[in-house]
């Protein structure tokens, strides 16, 4: 792994100078604003018990499905496209390496962009009548699972861009298989209705991927350890995959 911040580093600066990474984050910003403007709108006409942060974090999957794409698509779809991934892989580094390093620019910038919302909070907690309308518990535990569930997420994109050599099919893989562990997972639970006799390895399997009520619980305070396993495993899975579909295509080559 001794060549993996030197392509980590290369990658950084990739992302600096690609558009994409600036349409990521000017809609990212834009969206989470827009609903983070929203959601102080109704407080301000109903008051409410609940801490604005629960309700800002509840809104997670909105930006993830486009900023997901727009941060992995090109990764390395555009390198093999170019032919340029060929010519990577004749240099002393492994594959492990390229993709490590892909992955972990783009989980950086997307770790980036949300603590950019802070400044939400922020501004909030500035000008607010009431300061304690900011809670440190929320706050913390919401980040801690836009954390723990972008290493699914980004991974997610950069398997999507490993297995084909266009942007555009890449970033439509990423978006759709996005939706399909966040809203697909969701109604994993009604399998149960149609079986006549649900067993106790459905409800679990549901119970254990419910990304929607993980974030719930992480928000309200509630850290439940199949959460980060779940993460960290399906993260490590999808890289897993990228990796052999980037040394399928090398060796065809």
């Amino acid at each position: 792994m001794r060549h993996y911040f030197i392509l980590l580093r290369h990658e950084l600066r990739v992302l600096i100078i690609t558009p994409s990474t600036y349409i990521a984050a000017v809609l990212f910003l834009g969206v989470m604003g827009f609903f983070f403007q929203e959601l102080l709108a109704s407080y301000a006409a109903e008051p409410s018990d609940v801490s604005p942060a629960v309700g800002f974090f509840k809104l997670f999957f909105f930006p993830v499905f486009f900023l997901t794409p727009l941060l992995t698509m090109r990764s390395l779809a555009e390198e093999r496209r170019m032919g340029t991934i060929e010519t990577l892989m004749t240099t002393p580094v492994t594959s492990i390496e390229v993709v490590l390093a892909k992955f972990s620019a783009s989980y950086l910038y997307y770790l980036a962009m949300w603590v950019s919302t802070l400044s939400f909070h922020y501004v909030l907690y500035r000008f607010a009548a009431n300061p304690q309308v900011i809670d440190p518990g929320p706050l913390l535990g919401g980040y801690l699972f836009v954390a723990l569930s972008g290493l699914m997420f980004i991974a997610t994109g950069i398997f999507s861009s490993a297995v084909t050599r266009s942007q555009l099919v890449a970033g439509l893989m990423a978006f759709s298989l996005t939706i399909l562990l966040t809203l697909g997972l969701r109604k994993l639970a009604d399998l149960a209705l149609f079986m006549t006799t649900p067993g106790e390895m459905v409800n679990a399997v549901a119970a254990h991927v419910q990304i929607f009520q993980h974030a719930d619980d992480f928000v309200s305070g509630v850290f439940d350890s199949r959460a980060p396993v779940f993460y960290v495993s399906t993260a490590a899975f999808m890289l897993f995959l990228s990796v052999l579909a980037l040394d399928a295509r090398s060796a065809r080559s």
